[in-house]
């Protein structure tokens, strides 16, 4: 199927290097205005990107915002759509209050807009900006929008905390409590509780090349961590981080790595109080509470 969407790009005014593009939901000629293009330091300019193939990697800093947007409108899931070399296609962008330039321009800007009554604040430097600066995903709640990167998948019904996070190319499938991180290429199943201060390994600096995933009604309590998948209804207690290397006692006696039991359904996971041996027992997820509804009604 051949995506065609009509984009407003901003680009450095001396070099010509794209800086973004916004993809509005309309797909109509929607321009933007900023200091940084009043001032002449960017310039601004309407695209129109045709995406082939989402299963091709893309090949420039347009296509791969447009795939950006797919992805936190819920258009395709994480993993449905190539962005091999995506780093390497987008500028690293200064996120400022007056609009994005490059890092090198942040002075001149400052400069070119003394006389406007505007105090010029720099949210970040990065090649990914905020999610809802572009997109403004359905029924759901971001304490702190910094946290959420544009290419964000959050489903309906997902709360995302003040310490919450979540990068591209990664998110919720459905109904979740995220007050922890989820990081790149990690999926989470509806009805999950990532707890606070939880890390859940990606596929970036650091990780490996194995995606993490959990599936339905999992609780991963507060900092703890997560290094191998979970099926549906499990429990990592709260303070234990489980690496695909963790020694695990299982209930008859036997020890196993960790990813042997990568992706298996109904395991708590938790630490002997005494001996500090990693333990896996059978659970059928009641355990926990589940998610309180009232919370993830987000309309």
């Amino acid at each position: 199927m051949t995506i065609k969407r009509i984009g407003h790009r901003y680009s450095d005014a001396k070099t010509g290097a794209t800086l973004d593009v916004w993809f509005p939901r309309s797909n109509k000629e929607v321009a933007r205005n900023c200091l940084a293009l009043k001032a002449g330091v960017i310039k601004g300019d309407f695209v129109t990107v045709e995406i082939t193939s989402v299963d091709e990697a893309p090949t420039t800093a347009e296509e791969a915002y447009l795939r950006l947007h797919l992805l936190s409108e819920c258009a395709y899931k994480p993993h449905t759509i190539n962005l091999d070399g995506v780093f390497g296609l987008l500028a690293n962008v200064a996120w400022t209050s007056a609009g994005p330039v490059l890092p090198s321009e942040v002075e001149t800007l400052r400069e070119a807009i003394t006389d406007e009554p505007h105090t010029l604040t720099v949210t970040s430097i990065d090649k990914f900006p905020r999610m809802v600066d572009y997109v403004i995903p359905e029924g759901v709640r971001i304490a702190d929008a910094d946290r959420v990167r544009l290419g964000a998948h959050l489903a309906p019904g997902t709360t995302v905390m003040h310490e919450g996070f979540c990068n591209f190319n990664a998110g919720t499938l459905g109904n979740s409590m995220v007050e922890g991180r989820i990081s790149a290429g990690v999926v989470i199943g509806e009805n999950s509780d990532i707890g606070g201060g939880a890390s859940i390994m990606g596929t970036l600096s650091g990780g490996g090349k194995q995606v993490i995933s959990m599936g339905q009604r999992n609780l991963l309590g507060a900092n703890a961590g997560l290094g191998i998948s979970l099926g549906d209804d499990c429990i990592v207690e709260s303070g234990l981080y489980i690496t695909a290397g963790t020694k695990v006692k299982m209930p008859d006696g036997s020890i196993v790595s960790a990813r042997e039991l990568s992706g298996q359904s109904k395991l708590l996971f938790r630490r002997h109080s005494q001996t500090g041996q990693v333990q896996a027992i059978m659970t059928d997820g009641t355990l926990w509470s589940g998610l309180n509804s009232t919370l993830h009604s987000n309309d």
